[in-house]
């Protein structure tokens, strides 16, 4: 389930910061920028969550 919000996540904010990119610099919305992104997003969250950040408690 972890996965999963992750994904949904990093999708939506993938979606929004290439809209606004996309905008300000005057050209047209691609949606395989949004889907690269959301690979890259997802694969460092689980990267950073998994493997290099680590729980002290």
């Amino acid at each position: 389930m972890r996965m999963i919000w992750t994904i949904i996540w990093a999708f939506l904010l993938s979606f929004m910061s290439a809209y606004v990119v996309s905008n300000m610099a005057g050209s047209s919305f691609a949606f395989s920028q949004v889907i690269i992104m959301t690979i890259l997003f997802t694969l460092a969250a689980v990267v950073l969550g998994e493997g290099i950040i680590k729980d002290e408690a």
